[in-house]
């Protein structure tokens, strides 16, 4: 009876195992003609996303990391054809689209600045002979006076005599000395108009009162009563306020853009609505090296006296009318730091990585120079989620190295990278490297191919090398190796 039940046993375990060949047998048989029959998608080729341009012609692991080769199908179109996306999804991550249109950016430049004093509008008053303060009249620096506003009272004893010389002389009735007389005056520092007051009253006056000879802000006031001055002492400073200047502080990046005469839009903070028009009077040579900014300097009309020295202002440089240009909307655009790249829509779903080249930059829209034709539709919101599908598929990596193919004189760019040494064998060498990031790889362990086969003579497992490598025809060959250090 045992025996039974021992025969009965292996004879279903047989049975089992056959059933399962014999299972396996019919599947395979059945995936083969349903893609011959054309039943499900065809594959081209196997490859590694990490290395796009490296085929297989059946699955397996990659040789270049430890991951799985990814099928390649005959519906996804050639390596141009970019990544496609199934609709559902598009509408799940709410793509957005704008199209590339032909169109004008205000030309214009908004910058910073602080209202400040005209410095062309200066009047300093000195004294032109020796002598006492009589007066002051009531004023102080800040004072904002009109012109010809009386300020000092100055008593010149020298004067004096003179003066009542010009008067006997005038009494002669001879012209000719009352002219000499007049001249000598002049020269002594008198006013013309002290001078014509002396004649007509035939009263010798040796004080004289200094007005201002310009309205505006008075900013020093070097005297006081009793106090002494010599000839060419300064007694006060005076600066207009029909116009003022606006310091504005461009960036290095735009200093192209602004020139001499250019007209200015000016808002304050102070008068919300009020827009105050004037234009650049200079552009000063001198680079902040800190800030990396240039000083503009803009005049603006002041005659109600309404802008004060020390407000903030916003200031709108305009430049003129630009050409029309193709633009995009900025948001469109991604920006690798080394590379400007948007998304262009395909036939069936598909997007496709552009390179392009910009230019200007303003009111949300981005100037294309290159890359772009009127009518594309190019994906303005979620192209992120999209860059990282491509990323994934390998559409990225095949467009870097198209890039750098077909830079320079077209030769394959030369990489390096430090690694260590895993192995070494049959005119390849294993290494653990960092970071490609010029090719846009990870740390990895991958073989390469020597240039030499005795390029790696005096290396063993273990050692730590500087490399660089090139992508041949049959993957990527080692042209430069060394260890650390080692390098003069």
């Amino acid at each position: 009876m045992r025996k039974n039940t021992i025969k009965l046993a292996v004879l279903v375990a047989v049975v089992a195992a056959a059933s399962g060949g014999a299972g396996y047998w019919v599947a395979v048989q059945r995936e083969a003609p349903a893609q011959e029959a054309g039943a499900g998608p065809k594959v081209l080729y196997w490859y590694d996303p990490m290395v796009p341009n490296q085929h297989f012609d059946k699955p397996g692991k990659s040789p270049f990391m430890d991951m799985l080769l990814v099928p390649k199908y005959a519906d996804e179109g050639g390596e141009a054809a970019g990544v496609k996306i199934d609709p559902s999804v598009v509408q799940n991550l709410g793509i957005r689209w704008a199209t590339v249109e032909f169109g004008t950016l205000a030309d214009t430049t908004d910058v910073a600045a602080t209202v400040q004093l005209n410095e062309r509008q200066v009047a300093i008053v000195q004294a032109r002979s020796g002598g006492f303060v009589e007066r002051v009249y009531a004023r102080a620096p800040g004072d904002v006076i009109a012109r010809g506003a009386p300020i000092v009272d100055l008593l010149v004893p020298d004067w004096a005599g003179a003066q009542h010389e010009f008067l006997a002389l005038l009494r002669t009735g001879d012209p000719s000395l009352a002219q000499a007389a007049r001249e000598r005056l002049k020269l002594l520092g008198m006013p013309s108009e002290l001078i014509a007051r002396v004649e007509k009253t035939r009263q010798a006056r040796p004080v004289v009162t200094i007005s201002s000879p310009i309205s505006g802000l008075i900013q020093t006031l070097d005297v006081r009563a009793g106090m002494s001055v010599g000839p060419g002492a300064p007694l006060f400073k005076i600066n207009g306020l029909e116009t003022v200047w606006l310091e504005a502080a461009l960036p290095e990046a735009q200093a192209g853009q602004v020139a001499a005469k250019q007209g200015v839009e000016a808002r304050l903070a102070a008068y919300p609505g009020d827009v105050f028009k004037g234009k650049v009077v200079a552009v000063l040579p001198e680079m902040n090296a800190e800030s990396r900014t240039l000083r503009v300097r803009v005049e603006l009309p002041n005659r109600d006296g309404r802008l004060k020295p020390g407000m903030f202002a916003q200031v709108r440089l305009d430049a003129g009318i630009s050409q029309p240009v193709l633009l995009v909307p900025a948001e469109a655009v991604i920006r690798t730091g080394t590379r400007n790249v948007v998304l262009v829509e395909l036939a069936g779903g598909r997007f496709q990585p552009v390179e392009v080249q910009l230019g200007k930059e303003a009111g949300g829209k981005v100037a294309v120079l290159s890359g772009l034709t009127k009518g594309q539709k190019v994906v303005a919101s979620g192209q992120f989620l999209i860059d990282s599908e491509a990323s994934l598929k390998g559409v990225m990596a095949r467009m870097q190295e198209g890039s750098a193919a077909t830079s320079g004189d077209k030769a394959t760019a030369l990489y390096e990278a430090v690694g260590k040494v895993e192995s070494i064998k049959d005119g390849e060498i294993t290494l653990s490297h960092g970071p490609v990031a010029s090719l846009g790889w990870g740390a990895m362990t991958m073989p390469f191919k020597l240039a030499r086969p005795d390029m790696a003579a005096s290396l063993k497992p273990g050692d730590t090398v500087d490399f660089g490598f090139r992508q041949g025809d049959g993957g990527y060959v080692i042209e430069k190796l060394a260890k650390s250090g080692s390098r003069p």
